[in-house]
């Protein structure tokens, strides 16, 4: 039997013998590459964390000994070893486990963590009620370098330093990669210290080191090596008990030094360094290619893409950005961490010097877009729409208080499928048409997306464009950069009775709807402003009005419409459909869009129910 099989919570690992750690972390390893091979997933962080989720589960009492993984993408090592193992086929799809660590799937899933920076704060508290309460137990924070960059991070390390009685372990865990390359001062920081001809010496300190029986000769050897390695850590001007670097794949090394640190009080940090992708060749050659994958064949690797006939909205982002950026050379694009994923890899190419990537830092990135306004720069923030809620009140004081020209292409706007509730980016259009001075817009398809995006660049003022993940409709882009009229909507389907008022990506669905049901489909195009006239004018001359958005309808832009009814003086029948008043899952975008009536069945369903439309009969001919 092998060993793996023989784990089904950590309590199983603890009886292992440390010998056969080693090879209970190879089996884990290549059952890993095997398994998310057949799902697709993040790959490449899991693979860096083998040994560290083992020995951390082997020295501390978990659950009641609590871990918090940030970001959590690197758990699957976690859910493997806590029971979920088998239920490793179902990741990421409707009704299986979750890519990330989730309060009600597993006790030993002790806090969600699928936005950075947040686990020191969230570990600190569970330290600070374990002494509330007079409880002896652990709480250690497990933080990638990425998320060190995050001032969240840094606020939590401000107030632990302090907390001298509080049993918290910060794990560093330094792959010297985030999502994309990892940029600002403390990576170059973490990059000297690897660097320096003392690190080969430092990272056996718990090896070799720590231990007894040669306890006041180690103390003497590691603080010798930490001053010449780490000389006036920030971590201990912090007031924690800096160790380390260790080899994060050396259990050897690993074990003696967290079974050392269990015996400390106060607050430690341990610095592990891992390589991502580790034990897979592939994915350590291209972390990035093998941090989030779809299915693969783990011999060949992952095979190039055959050119998909859609463009992506975040391709239409990325090829507007060079194109724009071409004729304004006041144009910068700044992206917190998400080159890749925001579609900049080519603008970064093409205009490095006009490429600001922040870090995990969303805050920043908006007051800092803020500040180039200011000076009369004209820049674009690349941002998902869930990660900009980090930064809302920057969003209202520095930029839309001050009125500033600032243009936000928010990616990942509804559902977003496999990452769930986490990314989904389902509440922009409720928390951005409630701010003064703001155009929010929704295209329809990818020429309208290239439109609206020239339309809040040249628009004076804070304007955002959002658009889904994946692929349009199909539409094609005209090179030429035209802008829209601004608050203006557009009529694409005449019908009786029934009109559709559908804004971005329901257009498509609701035009679907509209044809079954012989509706009028408008497209409104704009969130703020409203076009008033557009509704109005439908109200009138329609006897029920639907509005249909991929968000959140409490707030959102069928609110906007029922608000613009309800000023103007009119009375009308109005059923808004959207994303219901709940946290939606992850699963695939079709199914889940379906399950809350968004396709054009659903749509149509929901009107006919609602406004009483017979179904179609089926005429039979038997002549």
């Amino acid at each position: 039997m092998k060993l793996l099989e023989t784990i089904n919570d950590p309590a199983d690992l603890r009886k292992l013998p440390r010998a056969q750690l080693t090879p209970l972390a190879h089996e884990l390893r290549s059952f890993l590459l095997d398994s998310v091979s057949k799902t697709g997933g993040h790959l490449s962080s899991n693979l860096g964390t083998v040994e560290l989720t083992i020995a951390l589960h082997y020295v501390f009492n978990t659950p009641y000994d609590r871990i918090v993984w940030d970001v959590g993408h690197q758990t699957y090592s976690h859910k493997i070893l806590t029971g979920r193992r088998e239920r490793m086929p179902t990741l990421r799809q409707l009704d299986g486990l979750s890519g990330f660590p989730k309060r009600d799937e597993s006790v030993y899933d002790t806090f969600g963590t699928a936005h950075s920076s947040t686990s020191i704060s969230a570990a600190l508290g569970m330290a600070a009620a374990a002494k509330l309460k007079g409880e002896k137990r652990h709480a250690i924070a497990v933080i990638g370098d990425g998320s060190m960059s995050a001032g969240m991070a840094f606020e939590a390390l401000n107030n632990a330093g302090v907390e001298d009685d509080c049993d918290l372990l910060v794990v560093l865990n330094d792959n010297d990669m985030s999502i994309s390359p990892p940029v600002g001062a403390l990576n170059r920081y973490l990059a000297r210290l690897m660097s320096g001809k003392f690190y080969a010496a430092a990272k056996n300190v718990g090896k070799t080191v720590l231990p007894a029986p040669m306890r006041e000769l180690a103390k003497r050897l590691e603080e010798h090596a930490k001053g010449m390695v780490v000389p006036a850590t920030m971590f201990e001007e912090f007031g924690f008990n800096y160790i380390g670097p260790i080899d994060g794949h050396d259990l050897d090394s690993l074990i003696p030094t967290l079974e050392n640190i269990k015996n400390l009080k106060g607050p430690q940090f341990l610095h592990v360094v891992t390589k991502k992708g580790q034990g897979y060749k592939l994915a350590e050659a291209e972390p990035i290619l093998y941090h989030g994958t779809g299915k693969f064949n783990p011999t060949e690797g992952i095979k190039p893409a055959a050119a998909p006939s859609k463009l992506t909205y975040t391709e239409v982002f990325g090829n507007w950005l060079c194109d724009m950026a071409v004729v304004d050379k006041k144009l910068v694009g700044i992206t917190p961490a998400m080159r890749e994923g925001s579609g900049m890899v080519k603008f970064h190419q093409q205009f490095p010097e006009r490429y600001f990537d922040v870090g995990i830092a969303e805050q920043h990135s908006v007051t800092f877009a803020a500040g180039l306004a200011t000076e009369g720069m004209k820049p674009v923030v690349a941002i998902y729409s869930t990660f900009l809620q980090r930064a809302y009140d920057q969003l209202i004081h520095d930029v839309a208080l001050q009125n500033l020209d600032v243009t936000f292409a928010l990616d990942r706007a509804g559902i977003v499928g496999a990452d769930g509730a986490t990314h989904a980016g389902n509440y922009d259009m409720a928390y951005l048409r409630c701010i003064p001075n703001m155009v929010v817009m929704a295209p329809s398809d990818e020429n309208e997306c290239r439109q609206m995006l020239t339309t809040a660049y040249h628009f004076p003022g804070p304007a955002a464009v959002r658009y889904p993940r994946g692929a349009g409709v199909g539409a094609k882009t005209e090179q030429e950069l035209k802008s829209i009229e601004i608050g203006k909507g557009e009529v694409r389907r005449e019908g009786k009775g029934i009109a559709i008022l559908a804004f971005g990506s329901m257009v498509a669905p609701s035009l679907g709807a509209g044809e079954q049901l012989g509706a009028t489909v408008a497209n409104m195009r704009f969130v703020k402003p409203l076009d008033v006239e557009l509704v109005t004018r439908l109200a009138r001359d329609h006897d029920y009005l639907v509005t249909v958005e991929e968000g959140c309808i409490m707030g959102g832009a069928g609110s906007a419409v029922a608000e613009a009814l309800a000023e103007a003086g009119i009375t009308k029948p109005i059923l808004h459909l959207g994303l219901p008043d709940k946290f939606i899952d992850h699963g695939d975008p079709g199914l889940l869009l379906a399950s809350v009536g968004l396709d054009a069945k659903g749509i149509a369903a929901s009107i006919r129910e609602r406004a009483g439309v017979a179904e179609p009969r089926l005429v039979v001919n038997n002549a």
